[in-house]
């Protein structure tokens, strides 16, 4: 897999892509396609306004460098697909990197580049010390997925499973 360098977009925003994805902020018109997976603090959006109103929240997380969030949006066809991005830590050096997929794109691969992009902006761009996720026990897809990433489980908690990469660059 080929990635490029972050591009800065016209608002300082980091731009990530691959052959496959872009990983660039969320937009306004984006939310419509995405309220069905906006989250914030847990909480799940239970329509379109209350995921701009949670957008709006992560947006000023994200001016207070304490997250960062980005669209996923397939290459070939400019469909938004999901969500990535770090929400918690990145004031003491960490990232909880955490992400979310429209049902119609998954297992198609998409979490995949999102998530290598991510960890590599994460290392690279963010220096961060350490990166983890954290998901529901009867999650299947996301353990696969991260433990496909060498990310090592370090926590079982009631319903929540905590990982965390190891390979980080030193």
């Amino acid at each position: 897999m080929t990635t490029t360098s972050p591009q800065i977009g016209n608002d300082n925003y980091a731009e990530l892509s691959d052959e496959r994805i872009l990983l660039r902020k969320v937009e306004a018109t984006d939310i419509p396609a995405l309220a069905a997976i906006s989250f914030y603090d847990g909480i799940q959006a239970s329509d379109i306004a209350m995921a701009f109103a949670m957008q709006t929240k992560i947006d000023q997380d994200i001016l207070n460098g304490n997250s960062f969030h980005w669209c996923i949006i397939d290459r070939l066809s400019g469909q938004v697909v999901g969500t990535c991005g770090y929400y918690r830590g990145l004031e003491s050096g960490e990232g909880e990197l955490g992400c979310v997929l429209l049902s119609p794109f998954r297992g198609k691969g998409y979490m995949s580049h999102a998530m290598r992009l991510a960890i590599t902006f994460g290392q690279k761009s963010l220096r961060l010390g350490r990166i983890w996720a954290v998901t529901t026990k009867g999650n299947l897809q996301a353990i696969k997925l991260v433990e496909r990433l060498n990310f090592i489980k370090i926590a079982d908690h009631d319903d929540e499973i905590e990982y965390e990469l190891t390979n980080l660059l030193k």
